[in-house]
């Protein structure tokens, strides 16, 4: 089978992170490969293991992703790419991404293709069905569940809390929820492997794109942090007294009741 896998770098949520100049201060911040491809790069090497065939890991960014590339390799894919758009791009999105990627799968061929089901940094949820759009590829979201048998996949996916099962035709794209299985954490021996995998670098002039091609069709207007929340009141008193305050502070003041 012909793997691939999106992969994007993105800032931990849980470590620190500050504002500067309407943007994230990347020298203060930490990164790492955005949790929901993980899941999509474990499933990937399992899907390897029980039917054969090749994981490529692809991102779109700079030199900097080459670190979470290596461990996707790690993990045990065995390709990756890296598609360097440092020089040539200032700012895009999730269109952006998704036409750079459909001329890079445009010669490919392609069993399937898994992606994480958003992106913790800018949460679109739009890369992976913008893409199978560009391919005229299926698509299925939020998958929980993945089976192959031959030419078909056996899926099933999250709905507003319960559980959809579909079956589709491969080539398919999906995207990968939390719960579809557990990533595991690069070995030693996987790391050193990773050293001597191939990691390839392509520029927009080897898709034959210019940036006018990939102009952004959206524009963050400001990025900022959510104001923090006011310290809570404890209520003093008989309970009847603390009852009777309280439904007037929700009157009054939060303006709920």
């Amino acid at each position: 089978m012909n793997l691939f896998v999106l992969m994007k770098r993105t800032f931990d949520t849980e470590e620190k992170i500050v504002i500067e100049n309407e943007g994230i201060a990347e020298e203060s911040a930490e990164f790492i490969i955005n949790p929901y491809d993980d899941y999509a790069i474990e499933e990937a090497v399992q899907l390897k293991d029980e039917h054969g065939g090749e994981v490529t890991v692809v991102t779109i960014g700079g030199e900097d992703a080459v670190k979470e590339l290596r461990t996707a390799l790690a993990m045990g894919a065995d390709k990756a790419v890296l598609i360097n758009t440092e020089d040539d791009l200032e700012d895009g999105d999730a269109y952006t991404t998704a036409k750079i990627l459909a001329e890079f799968f445009k010669e490919k061929e392609v069993d399937l293709i898994l992606a994480g089901n958003v992106a913790i940094d800018e949460g679109t949820g739009q890369v992976g069905p913008r893409l199978a759009e560009f391919l005229g590829m299926p698509s299925i979201t939020t998958i929980t569940d993945l089976e192959i048998e031959g030419r078909k996949a056996v899926i099933e996916r999250d709905v507003e809390g319960d559980v959809e099962k579909i079956e589709a035709e491969l080539p398919l794209l999906v995207t990968a929820q939390q719960g579809l299985n557990e990533p595991r954490y690069p070995s030693l021996p996987g790391i050193m492997k990773a050293k001597k995998k191939p990691l390839e670098e392509l520029e927009l002039d080897d898709l034959d794109l210019e940036e006018e091609d990939v102009e952004a069709k959206t524009e963050t207007v400001e990025v900022f942090l959510p104001p923090e929340k006011e310290a809570g009141r404890i209520l003093e008193g008989e309970v009847n007294a603390q009852v009777s305050e309280l439904v007037a502070l929700l009157q009054k003041e939060a303006k709920v009741v």
